[in-house]
């Protein structure tokens, strides 16, 4: 198949930007012709398996549903758009993507704006709906809501990542008809287990490659001096947790600081984030902020985690960290609700009957966060290396990117 691949931000680092890259690398293994339309200005550092990566001309302006600073362009919330701004906006893009045509299939990330591009375009479409634009643009705006209801009505499918979003699909927007319900996926070559010491020398030799930033004033690059803050934070042997993910309130990184002081163990945050100061603020000691850390970097730090804590008060699409820590054979331990209690009952069941209760956490609940860590932490190193190997299985089983690539086309052919 032809399959033109519409994302309208970049490909690193937040949930739909590692979505759109994975898939485009699968569906490249897959033998398909893959075009990717995003806002990237360096997709070179990108593997996208060879895909064919085209940048629209938008002008200055970027809708989004979260404000971030972005390159070249200026963030503005969907909603805070005039209908002047947005025309141009679709318009900018459908262009494009017709300048790519004939193909089989227009994919096309968020219900907005993506399903208005991919109607626009004139040919057959698919979107996929993120948790994002629902939650943060279209929830409670009837006008924004009816223009995505409508696109959708046009689509020959709609993706949904988890039971949750498919509800909150029905809420925001209203009855959809060729709902699909397919999970994101989790790259489980590039992230496994691995021994401590390997790991850690990856690690440390990945920021050793990292760009300057001088008083890390690039909020989308890791932090200055990394390789060696990490080097003397992760020598010996305590206990190490790990957080990787935006620092937003929603993503509730302060209920993981407030647990940790009541947990004999040292804590590695991953992100960028308005909320960074405050979270700095109120970490505990022996808590070590990153800044943002790529694929590159990950993989090696996951494997140095005895648990990863996904603390998010916000509903979740997926919870793709918790899948990529699986992977790396870090035991993950998720606030049980949206899709992030739907990755908890995967690992459940791989896990032993006596340690079902340490994959989740009672959401917004530091004192029951705070246990199930100390429980965990307790165990003998050789029994979490089993929580481990089972959250792995689980991963490879669920949520491996060829058969998810594979799932997602299968109604379209």
């Amino acid at each position: 198949m032809r399959i033109l691949l519409w994302h309208g931000y970049l490909l690193g680092g937040t949930g739909s930007n590692v979505y759109t890259r994975a898939l485009a690398r699968a569906w490249r293994q897959a033998g398909h012709d893959v075009v990717v339309f995003s806002q990237e200005p360096h997709p070179e550092r990108f593997e996208l398996g060879g895909a064919e990566v085209v940048r629209p001309a938008i002008g200055p302006l970027l809708p989004v549903f979260v404000l971030d600073r972005y390159e070249g362009v200026e963030a503005r919330l969907l909603q805070d758009f005039t209908a002047p701004e947005i025309a141009h906006y679709v318009e900018a893009n459908v262009a494009s993507l017709r300048e790519h045509l004939p193909a089989d299939l227009v994919f096309a990330n968020h219900v907005l704006l993506g399903g208005p591009v991919g109607a626009a375009s004139g040919a057959r479409f698919a979107v996929k709906a993120h948790g994002s634009e629902l939650e943060y643009s279209l929830r409670g705006n009837e006008a924004l809501a009816a223009w995505g209801r409508e696109a959708l009505a046009q689509a020959a499918a709609v993706f949904v990542g988890s039971a949750h979003i498919r509800r909150v699909l029905e809420e925001v927007v209203g009855h959809v008809e060729r709902v699909y319900e397919v999970p994101p996926g989790v790259d489980v070559d590039e992230f496994r287990p691995q021994p401590r010491e390997p790991a850690l020398a990856a690690l440390l030799a990945e920021c050793r490659l990292d760009p300057p930033n001088p008083g890390n004033r690039l909020v989308r690059l890791p932090d200055e001096g990394n390789a060696e803050r990490l080097a003397a934070f992760l020598s010996g042997e305590q206990p190490t947790v790990v957080y990787f993910g935006k620092l937003l309130r929603n993503k509730g990184v302060h209920l993981l600081l407030e647990a940790l002081r009541g947990v004999d163990a040292r804590a590695v945050i991953v992100g960028f984030g308005d909320y960074r100061a405050e979270l700095e603020a109120a970490a505990p000691p022996r808590t070590l902020f990153t800044g943002p850390l790529e694929h590159r970097h990950l993989r090696h730090l996951l494997a140095l985690a005895d648990v990863t804590v996904v603390p998010s008060i916000f509903p979740e699409a997926f919870g793709m960290v918790a899948a990529e820590a699986a992977a790396a054979g870090s035991p993950p331990l998720v606030a049980r609700h949206s899709g992030l209690a739907e990755v908890a009952a995967g690992i459940e069941e791989e896990y032993p009957e006596r340690h079902r209760a340490l994959a989740a956490f009672t959401s917004g609940d530091a004192g029951d966060l705070a246990a199930r860590l100390r429980s965990l932490l307790a165990l003998p190193p050789s029994e979490r290396r089993a929580l481990g190997a089972a959250a792995r299985r689980a991963a490879v089983a669920r949520w491996g990117w060829t058969s998810i690539a594979r799932r997602i086309l299968e109604p379209l052919l």
